[in-house]
């Protein structure tokens, strides 16, 4: 069994800047079935949504930056349906909302309250996490803490697999801790020497740390890397996903982003999950 693979638009995203339309184009010649969004670069929804249709390309979800999803939510929700999206997903927070932080329980609530129009809307909110979600709050890990807090039917999982992976924990048990409520997990690989790195410097975002990050963190194609990612495809048909996303922060070495998407493809069709 295998499931529909989509791929998070951020991989490509200098791509995309330059030929929204045409990266899309390439993602369907690719073979995959879906895209996950990161915003539209300034086309119109409607047009994206018809575009997709005319390719066949899926438009699955959106990650929409925290503080947009909780000052305009109304607006999001209306993009989102615009784009004919299923999922909505919470795509990152900042330090100051982050478990053992002095806004963690009020993010949650917020996070909550946007689950509750996006299902009143007909849309599923999902969080993505990375690895400082497992700070433990009161004995529990924080990402815990946000899907007990959070009743299903307003907060699905979109587990990162490779922040999973960082944090300490098997991601193939972790995807399989949240059967039933896992519909799109992450798959991401990487290679990791040591416990340094920049690791979100990589990723575009400020990092405090202080070894060199290409030395010790960097991320590879699905299946080129250091994931077992033959356990973690099973994890996901085992707790009922219903997709799966390729996402890949950054190129490896100076290989072209689209010749890396079409590595993690090619991996997944030549296996059998």
């Amino acid at each position: 069994m295998s499931l529909p693979i989509a791929i998070q638009l951020y991989s490509l995203r200098e791509d995309a800047s330059e030929d929204f339309f045409g990266t899309l184009k390439k993602v369907k010649e690719l073979g995959y079935d879906g895209v996950e969004f990161a915003g539209l670069f300034d086309n119109e929804p409607e047009m994206v949504r018809a575009f997709c249709e005319e390719i066949g390309l899926v438009p699955l979800s959106a990650h929409v930056p925290f503080d947009a999803l909780i000052s305009e939510t109304d607006a999001v929700i209306a993009e989102c349906r615009a784009l004919g999206c299923k999922y909505v997903a919470v795509p990152y927070v900042t330090e100051e909302n982050r478990p053992g932080a002095e806004g963690f329980f009020a993010a949650i609530d917020a996070i909550c309250e946007v689950g509750r129009a996006c299902a009143t809307a007909g849309l599923q909110l999902l969080y993505h996490n990375h690895d400082f979600e497992f700070v433990k709050v009161n004995g529990e890990y924080g990402l815990d803490v946000i899907y007990s807090e959070i009743a299903p039917e307003y907060l699905q999982t979109e587990i990162d697999t490779c922040w999973v992976n960082v944090a300490g924990e098997d991601p193939a048990k972790y995807v399989e801790k949240y059967t039933g409520r896992a519909p799109v997990v992450h798959l991401k690989d990487f290679f990791k020497k040591g416990s340094g790195g920049k690791l979100y410097e990589l990723i575009g975002l400020d990092d405090d740390s202080e070894e060199a990050g290409e030395e010790t963190f960097g991320f590879k194609p699905v299946g080129h890397g250091q994931q077992d990612m033959p356990s973690i495809l099973a994890a996901c048909v085992k707790a009922g996903a219903s997709w799966v996303v390729i996402e890949q922060d950054r190129p490896d070495g100076d290989n072209e982003p689209i010749r890396e998407a079409e590595k993690s493809i090619a991996y997944l069709k030549s296996i059998v999950w």
